[in-house]
């Protein structure tokens, strides 16, 4: 169970794993390409932040997992703990001087996420402060096209060839904690001794 820098180590982690990946191929043979995690305002024209060719990873929407809600807090009963089991939303969007080499730097992005599958020991940065084991799964996100193009509605750039991703699951959990007492019933009006 990480710690709040969890959230960031996962996107940090994202970006070295595919810039590893890229010094092995390289996507285009227009120059080096580059991943890099970005916020929305680098995404704004004319200070736009985002080397060409390359790749951006906006982090553009964080939820609390619905289907491991109730397996954590009953884990946080047990010991103590507060946990927030979380899904990061990434956009992984591809820039570069033409469409070739676009489709070239998306296509060699997720060919290196997809046979990674999840982030886990040595992948993970240190800066989640990350349990012995823990991993963080990594997929193409079911999104409708609809959705991807409100999604670029928001941002202050026209819309590029983009790919969302989810990680899941980053349990995020306070450090200090001890488990709770065990339970003791009690039933009004009986007393020791006797059968009610």
């Amino acid at each position: 169970m990480a710690g709040f820098g969890a959230v960031a180590a996962v996107g940090k982690s994202i970006e070295t794993v595919l810039n590893a990946g890229y010094a092995v191929a390289q996507p285009t043979p227009s120059g080096p390409t580059v991943a890099r995690l970005v916020q929305t305002d680098d995404l704004a024209e004319p200070d736009q932040k985002i080397q060409r060719p390359g790749l951006s990873l906006l982090l553009y929407r964080v939820d609390f997992s619905k289907t491991m809600r109730a397996t954590w807090a009953d884990v946080g009963v047990r010991d103590g703990r507060s946990h927030l089991p979380l899904d990061l939303h990434y956009l992984a969007t591809a820039w570069a001087r033409n469409a070739e080499d676009e489709h070239r730097v998306i296509g060699r992005s997720m060919q290196i996420l997809e046979r990674l599958g999840g982030l886990g020991g040595a992948q993970l940065l240190p800066d989640g402060d990350w349990d012995i084991g823990e991993s963080v799964q990594l997929h193409l996100e079911d999104m409708p096209t609809d959705n991807l193009m409100r999604t670029f509605d928001s941002l202050r750039c026209d819309f590029r060839l983009s790919v969302p991703y989810i990680a899941r699951v980053v349990v995020v959990s306070t450090d200090d904690g001890a488990a709770g007492p065990d339970v003791v019933t009690a039933v009004r009006g009986a007393r020791i001794g006797t059968t009610p």
